[in-house]
């Protein structure tokens, strides 16, 4: 994480305390994440991006899925884009849901079901991570073990 400091329309400085993932904290969340892929066996993509949805870290492990790329980074977008896990969204989605249809917004870059979180720094959501290669609840319990690095 990182600590921000603004420039003041007066040219005083402001520090506040707005933090977001760093390269730092997003290859160790990224590691976390690669150590419980391997330990349960399944190849995974790992997306970590930060508060404004970019790219921060991102690994493909051997041998795991080109389809899952994309999605590893569309649920890591999803969970910060609706600050929400993506496995939260699924129920809402579902036909007669309130969200029903939602994954057809932002140019069809909502994933809803499970493998994306948000990362939460002083109540603040500062960034997510996603993940992608093997069975909803895999994706779902590496990208918990990546998030439970930051």
């Amino acid at each position: 994480m990182a600590l921000s400091t603004n420039t003041n329309n007066d040219g005083g400085t402001a520090t506040r305390s707005a933090r977001t993932v760093t390269l730092s904290g997003g290859q160790a969340i990224l590691e976390a994440a690669r150590v419980k892929a391997t330990e349960i066996g399944v190849p995974m993509n790992i997306a970590v991006i930060d508060e404004g949805g970019n790219l921060v870290a991102f690994a493909r492990m051997d041998d795991a899925w080109l389809g899952s790329i994309d999605i590893a980074q569309s649920k890591a977008y999803t969970a910060r884009a609706f600050d929400m896990p993506t496995k939260d969204l699924a129920p809402l989605a579902q036909p007669g849901g309130p969200l029903y249809g939602i994954e057809a917004s932002n140019r069809g870059r909502v994933i809803v079901f499970a493998g994306g979180i948000p990362l939460v720094s002083d109540g603040r959501v500062v960034g997510a991570i996603g993940v992608s290669g093997g069975s909803v609840e895999q994706d779902q319990e590496v990208a918990e073990a990546g998030a439970a690095a930051f």
